[in-house]
């Protein structure tokens, strides 16, 4: 995509966001500046999903999700069930309440002029996607009590602890629970028991608010970089965090991380996952990576590998 050329634009916006009043000015002006752009509102569950299907069968240049993590889910799902190859480019005006993704990458909340300049000028560079089951997630998906607690907290509570808080609330609640009895079985032949407090799976590196549950994750690498916590007593709660923030220490005992394009996960019980915020609960999961699935333009930040930053 010629980033020189006028494109055609469509946003798909949460219903939430279209009070903000900075919105309508921004579209306003990349309309003066030659572009076309269309605006589709969400209403009811699925609708950003096929507006996103629609952009991309009617080869739009660039559909731009306005919302949070949740959204630009939907959309990069829509998208992918277009009937045709992937050609249209996704970007994303931060809305949300944490926006890990946009945060991640450099795109702020508070500013849909620079976001949406981002998407009519901006270079498309394809990442990854990853799949769980049936299901996508397009930054990480977390599993196990941490969850749980995203799934059981009201959306007020939510905002009110912020993000750091609200992670270690996570932790500090399953410090407290009985572990979840699991079976890994990877890729590489590899198959190990583990009893599970917590875990993440990334394309991205963080969720929570802002917390890089898995830093060393980048976006078109092709892996998914997974973080385990294992079972631990109130006793080692300091050594747990100290080994969070040293994730790929050799001496780590409790949080193991590991690089894999794929594995299977069996649960002695149901297990909540958030995939991108989306609650999901089931017993067993097939975790792949769908490489460069989708074009994206990206803000300054977003951590590619090295062969893309040149």
């Amino acid at each position: 995509m010629d980033s020189s050329t006028k494109r055609w634009i469509r946003l798909v916006v949460n219903g939430k966001a279209v009070a903000d009043p900075k919105l309508r000015p921004a579209i306003s002006q990349i309309r003066e500046q030659g572009h076309r752009v269309e605006v589709r509102v969400t209403w009811e569950a699925g609708d950003a999903a096929r507006f996103a299907a629609e952009a991309a069968e009617e080869r739009v240049d660039v559909v731009v999700a306005a919302g949070g993590d949740g959204t630009v889910n939907e959309v990069a799902g829509g998208m992918l069930s277009a009937a045709v190859s992937p050609g249209t480019a996704l970007a994303v005006i931060p809305y949300g309440t944490a926006n890990d993704f946009a945060t991640g990458m450099g795109l702020l909340k508070g500013n849909p002029l620079k976001s949406l300049s981002l998407a009519a000028e901006g270079v498309a560079t394809p990442i990854d996607i990853g799949k769980v089951n049936d299901r996508i997630f397009v930054n990480v998906t977390s599993g196990g009590f941490g969850a749980e607690v995203t799934a059981n907290t009201p959306p007020r509570l939510k905002k009110a602890l912020g993000g750091a808080a609200y992670s270690l609330m996570g932790v500090v609640t399953a410090a407290k629970m009985n572990p979840y009895e699991c079976h890994f079985a990877g890729a590489d032949g590899v198959d190990h028991q583990a009893s599970l407090l917590l875990m993440a799976v990334g394309n991205g590196r963080q969720c929570g608010g802002g917390y890089e549950v898995t830093p060393q994750a980048r976006l078109n690498d092709g892996l998914l970089d997974v973080v385990v916590v294992h079972d631990i007593d109130v006793q080692q709660f300091g050594l747990v965090l100290n080994e969070l923030l040293n994730l790929t220490a050799e001496t780590n005992q409790f949080v193991t991380y590991r690089q894999v394009p794929s594995f299977s996960l069996q649960s002695s019980r149901p297990l909540q996952l958030s995939l991108d915020g989306e609650p999901y609960l089931d017993t067993r999961f097939e975790f792949e990576v769908l490489p460069k699935a989708i074009p994206f333009i990206l803000g300054p930040k977003a951590p590619l590998t090295i062969d893309s930053e040149q």
